[in-house]
Parts: structure tokens; sequence; C-alpha cells
């Protein structure tokens, strides 16, 4: 799960990428990037946030009044700075491309191109193959119109790019293109903001830059954004839409729209329904305290339906990034005690429900269960927003490795004892789709694969999934010993 930024307009689009980035550090915390061109390719990219990975004097560099930018959560391993986004090709035209999501065929795909197209594949990211496909695609089509070549090479990557993908790319002298798999799994939207024109991954970006949302792109749709401003759209294949699930419970910001649905009041929903399930199971809080950030909407709405006072009983350093996403799973336990401190004022003594999006390896809720207790908790509950995880994901969140699930292998009333909870609640699957989908009632389908066991692609077998494990094996052991 990355994000993904891409800005046209009259003026230098540099600050407003910058400030945009910014907008969606919580995508991704391992490194930042920006490409712009002004007759000319610009490009920076390093480790870090995107306060720390650009100057002033960078920003100055990065002339040009079309650019793009990237921040990225890596999903093997921390990786090399060049596999970071923006990537670029200096043939057809000169692109930079960057991405949000996961290609499921990658090791297939480098092999064709570099045997059947005659392109060399120079790192292990992704969004490499996505672009070679997609350059190779305009170049088979080079004398046609740019937006009849777009729809010719876009169609090549929906043929032979499996997974998900949301892409943006800048074209020299040619403009923005952008394009979202036939499934739609990854968000993507279309802005305006006077003259300028955004692509980007969530609409909370548009708010920032001070842009008007206009709307999501369709699955399987690419749209071409002309330096003139023109604006062209093609369907290129019929779109399958299952966004993503877990955009709304976890990784989207409460105030960004995804697909006509908005996020915080699905956060609310998802409250709502969680809380009738605590109360059918009996329990009675005498407190709510949310895990902070993403849960909050949730739990406020648990504890207005149970009536009960929701209060901040985990205080967040405001310095620490998300645990969920941080690359090495020792990062993720040191860092539990340093991102959150529970306030004894609010616990001691009192049954807590401790409300929670998710819960995934269960080492973040197993120390804060702890923690509770040594602040003097009578008993501590927990209820989750979503079901329990139990398959991985393999299109780009860091879920692949089964094994390391709490829920794996075990039912709600032993996950409920290894988490050392006094009770467990997880919303119900159909809830949960329901909350997502009475925003929007349009969208039919969602991706929940990593609940339900159903990959939207059809393409998902046990030998691709054993695959994907493998690689993010030995990526993490390289990276535990660095």
């Amino acid at each position: 799960m990355c994000g993904i930024l891409g800005i046209l307009g009259p003026e230098p689009v540099a600050p407003d990428i910058l400030n945009g980035l910014v907008a969606l550090q919580h995508r991704g915390q391992d490194a930042a990037g920006i490409a712009t061109f002004d007759g000319r390719l610009h490009l920076r990219k390093r480790f870090g946030l995107v306060r720390d990975a650009f100057s002033q004097d960078d920003v100055k560099a990065l002339d040009g009044n079309i650019g793009i930018g990237h921040v990225r959560y890596p999903t093997v391993g921390i990786g090399d700075v060049a596999d970071a986004q923006p990537l670029f090709v200096n043939q057809p035209h000169g692109i930079a491309m960057a991405h949000n999501g996961n290609v499921t065929n990658v090791k297939q795909l480098r092999e064709h191109l570099q045997d059947h197209e005659h392109r060399q594949i120079n790192t292990s990211c992704d969004v490499e193959v996505i672009l070679n496909v997609f350059a190779a695609g305009l170049s088979h089509h080079i004398e046609k119109d740019f937006v009849d070549a777009c729809e010719h090479a876009a169609r090549e990557v929906y043929e032979k790019v499996k997974g998900s993908y949301s892409v943006v790319a800048a074209v020299h002298r040619k403009g923005l293109v952008a394009m979202r798999d036939p499934y739609g799994i990854k968000p993507i939207v279309y802005g305006k903001c006077g003259e300028n024109h955004v692509i980007a991954s969530e609409s909370c970006v548009l708010d920032v830059i001070g842009a008007k949302l206009i709307r999501d792109l369709n699955p399987g749709e690419v749209l071409v954004i002309h330096p003139d401003g023109r604006v062209d759209s093609r369907q290129v294949v019929e779109p399958q839409h299952h966004p993503c699930i877990f955009e709304y419970i976890y990784f989207a910001r409460p105030d960004s729209m995804i697909d006509d649905i908005s996020v915080y009041k699905t956060r609310l929903r998802l409250g709502e329904h969680l809380a009738t399930l605590v109360r059918d199971r009996g329990l009675k809080p005498d407190v709510v305290i949310p895990v902070p950030d993403s849960a909050r909407p949730c739990a406020q709405a648990v504890a207005e339906k149970l009536g009960v006072k929701m209060r901040e009983g985990l205080i967040k350093n405001r310095y620490i990034g998300r645990t969920f996403i941080m690359p090495r799973q020792s990062e993720r336990r040191k860092s539990v005690r340093h991102k959150l401190t529970p306030m004894r004022l609010e616990i001691e003594g009192k049954r807590v429900l401790l409300v929670d999006d998710s819960i995934v390896r269960g080492t973040t809720m197993k120390s804060l269960i702890q923690m509770v207790r040594d602040a003097g908790a009578k008993a501590v509950y927990v209820a989750s927003s979503c079901p329990a995880i139990r398959h991985p994901c393999v299109y780009g969140i860091d879920m692949s490795v089964r094994e390391e699930f709490v829920a794996n292998g075990r039912n709600e009333a032993e996950i409920e004892k290894a988490l050392g909870a006094d009770a467990l609640v997880y919303s119900s699957m159909d809830g949960m789709i329901d909350s997502a989908k009475r925003g929007n009632p349009e969208i039919k389908n969602f991706c929940a694969a990593c609940m339900d066991g159903k990959y939207p692609t059809g393409d998902v077998d046990e030998a691709m999934i054993q695959g994907i494990v493998d690689e993010r094996k030995v990526a993490q052991a390289a990276l535990e010993k660095a």
C-alpha cells in the first residue's frame, strides 16, 4: 500500500506535490520520491518521511509544470533506494511512473520483457514492469494519436499485468496518464484546482492543496490529461469493481471519499454494528477506549450505541509511525510501548472495552491488553471492526505470511486466550460489508480476501502465495541482518 500523486498545470507543481505527499504520509513511511519535467527530467527520491526526504533546494531543483510523487510502504523488506518510486524510462517520449498496489505475476513479466521486448529490468520494484509494459505498448502504436496509443498501451497492461495497481505517469511533452486495474482494488481520484489537474490516491490530498474532487477513476479506465488541459478518457476493459475493504477500515484517512463512500461514515457504521455484537455477547464495559487513531470513529459509535463513555485511555506519541506498516516485526514489538501510554485515571478499577480497527499479528493488541491490565483495569474486553484476518493478502498489504496471523489455526475462543483478553468480539463479515456498501449501493462487491479467502482476480493459488511468502522471508532475513 503506497500513496501516489500527479499534477499538471501552468505553474511549477513541486510545492503542491510536496504538500500532497505529506497528506498521503499515512500510506507509506519508508521512502518518498518526486519527478518533474521542464524539458528534461528532474528526480529526487530518498528514504524516510516526506518532511525529511526533501530540502528547499530539492524543491527548487524540481522545476516543471508536470510531475508525480510517491510515498512507499514496502511489502517485501525495505529494499534499495533505487526501488523507491517514481521510476523512469526514456523511450518512448520519456515516462516517469508511480503506482500503488502489487503485481502478482512480476517474475513472469520480467522474463517476458527481457526476452521478447528487449527491455532491461533493473530493480525489484513491481512498478518497473508496469512501466515497461506500458512503454512497450506505446512504442507498438507510436504512429497513432497519443490518446489512441495510450488506450492500446493500457489494454496491454490490463491483459498482461495481474494483481492490483493504480497508476499515474508523467509523459514528457504529452501530459499525465492515469490507470486503475480492472478490479479497482486500489483507490485513485481525479480533481482540479483552477487550471491544475490532480491525480491522487485519496481525496484528502485535494482538500489539502485546495482542489475539488471531480470523480474516482473507473476500474479498467485510462485517463489522459494533455499539456493544454484537455482531458480524454477511455474505458479500455469491462470493470469488475472490488475495492479493498481495508481502505475503509484502516488505511485511508477518515476525511477521504473513496468510490463515493465516506471513510469516516463507514467507520461510524462499523462501530454501530460492532456495538450490537458486544451487547449480544452480554458484555457491560464501564468505558470504551479506542486504539488510536483509525479506530476512533468506530469506538465513538460503539460508545454512543452502548450508552457508555468513550475516553482517550491510550495516549499516542505523534512522532512514532504506524506500527502495522513498519517493515520489521521486531520494530513493531519495540514501538508499541513507545507509541502508546495508558492513562491510569481512565482505566483503574474499570471494565475496559478496547476498540481496534483490526487484529493481524496480535503483536500490538497483546501488548496493549497487558498495559491496560498493569494500569489497573478490572477486565479487558477487545472489539475489532473487521473479522479475523486468516488469509494472505497478495494485493499490496503486508499480510502475506499466514503463519504470522494470530488467527491462524485458532478459533475465536483460542484467539481470545492467545491475546490475553477477557472477551473478544469480531465484526461479522456481512455487517462489515454492509457498513461500506451503504455509502454507495452501486458497488456490489468488495475485496475482503484477507478475511474470506475470495481473491477477486481469480488467479491466486497456493503456489503464488508461497512464492510471495518465500520472497518476503528472504528479504526479511536480509533486513534483520542489516
